[in-house]
């Protein structure tokens, strides 16, 4: 049995999503984050030693007895359970196309474009922060030059280029719905949550009203609790 050790609010939910989509079973161990730190709490460190989500473990890898292996870092769990559990499924053919262009997705996700929005997030906590009146001047000033010197211009530069990606065909590695498309939903997400996506962006948007629409996305938010990054 797979175990998904999901974290609220998290990259954990598009490993759920997967999980949906393959149909295979699983069971959820829930983690609430601290509301003061809103990091995860001791008890992860107890599953992988960095102490994060997702991560999951699986007591009968392919149908294996006696063996347990434990997966983190959300791009190395969903090339595990594509590769143990697809059967073809979610992925393109090899050596072709869109098989290259499925890697490239997969591995921008994380690689290229979550990096500009997480910090978006850090310097827009960082512009709010309470600080001494004489000094907050100054932080807001290196905070916003910060943001408008390098942040936006990364974010607005790659939701172009992927909108743009967009244009020739339906989802990120070509014709046909793959794991790409599910390891890029949080940034994508994150992005119309925080980070300015919008109609203006026609492609992306209606990308994510389909995966939104798919069953197996919906039966994902049933099984993992309060999703906020979609509020």
């Amino acid at each position: 049995m797979i175990t998904l050790h999901h974290l609220e609010n998290s990259r954990s939910q598009r490993v759920l999503w997967l999980l949906e989509e393959l149909g295979v079973p699983y069971q959820v161990q829930r983690y609430a984050r601290d509301p003061k730190t809103m990091l995860a709490p001791p008890e992860l460190a107890r599953v992988h030693p960095l102490g994060k989500s997702p991560v999951i473990t699986d007591d009968s890898p392919g149908g294996k007895k006696d063996e347990t292996v434990t997966v983190a870092e959300s791009g190395a769990i969903v090339e595990y359970l594509v590769d143990t559990y697809g059967a073809g499924r979610l992925r393109p053919p090899a050596a072709t196309p869109e098989a290259r262009r499925y890697t490239y997705w997969l591995h921008f996700a994380e690689g290229t474009a979550m990096p500009p929005l997480l910090m978006k997030l850090v310097f827009d906590k960082v512009r709010s922060a309470p600080v001494p009146f004489f000094i907050k001047p100054v932080v807001k000033g290196v905070a916003d030059k910060v943001m408008s010197s390098f942040i936006a211009p990364n974010i607005t530069r790659q939701l172009d280029y992927m909108e743009t990606e967009l244009a020739s065909r339906p989802w990120f590695a070509g014709p046909e719905f793959t794991a790409a498309d599910i390891q890029m939903s949080f940034p994508l997400e994150a992005a119309a949550a925080r980070a300015g996506l919008n109609a203006s962006r026609p492609r992306l948007m209606d990308w994510l009203a389909r995966i939104h629409a798919r069953p197996a996305y919906q039966r994902a938010l049933a099984a993992g609790g309060p999703y906020s990054i979609l509020d």
